[in-house]
């Protein structure tokens, strides 16, 4: 039985991750504003902004994370060939790890790093439906000017989760995607749930 023929990656492989690449950090750099990527189509579950950050940043030293949500045969193969990333089992063995929206208890498992080598890190890239709807919060920190209300659909218990492993500079640096959109979110920024009157 023939396997099924793999999707295309790149079709500039330099050109288009060196502009991937500028796109993630600047998501990071002002955290809660959208930023598109769009180079690559969707893979299986994985959404055009994961796949396209997924072929910039994996190599053979970038061990991943699927999350049963997201994961299948053909994304492994296609991941394997395109990056040669090695993929776990155990998401605290990953340096990148990919996920629903449903998998939040999976954080307080990643490796955060050390005061001393906090970039040994997780970096998480988490899928949702949209970038804006869901619970308001309100960000604040560094390339936030004073404050910036964010809506995300995302449970209460992720925001603890990551309230519990954070604590600076150790934590996760997370990347919420839904589709071509994707919006930063580092572990030095606050994030603050608005209460209801």
């Amino acid at each position: 039985m023939t396997q099924p023929s793999l999707q295309a990656a790149f079709s500039n492989p330099v050109h288009q991750a060196q502009q991937c690449f500028r796109l993630i950090a600047q998501a990071f750099a002002e955290p809660g504003l959208v930023e598109r990527i769009a180079l690559v189509d969707s893979m299986e579950a994985l959404d055009a902004a994961s796949h396209a950050s997924a072929l910039t940043l994996l190599d053979s030293d970038t061990p991943i994370w699927i999350s049963p949500e997201l994961d299948s045969a053909a994304l492994r193969r296609h991941l394997i060939f395109h990056c040669a990333c090695p993929i776990v089992e155990q998401p605290e063995e990953a340096q990148f790890v990919f996920m629903g929206a449903n998998d939040t208890a999976v954080l307080s498992r990643l490796d955060v790093g050390t005061d001393r080598d906090p970039e040994f890190s997780c970096t998480v890239f988490l899928q949702v439906p949209s970038l804006q709807s869901g619970t308001t919060t309100t960000w604040s920190g560094p390339g936030i000017q004073h404050s910036r209300d964010v809506q995300l659909p995302v449970s209460a218990e992720l925001w603890q989760q990551r309230d519990a492993i954070t604590a600076f500079p150790r934590g996760v640096d997370i990347c919420f995607v839904a589709g071509q959109d994707m919006m930063g979110l580092p572990r030095s920024t606050r994030v603050g749930l608005q209460t209801k009157e």
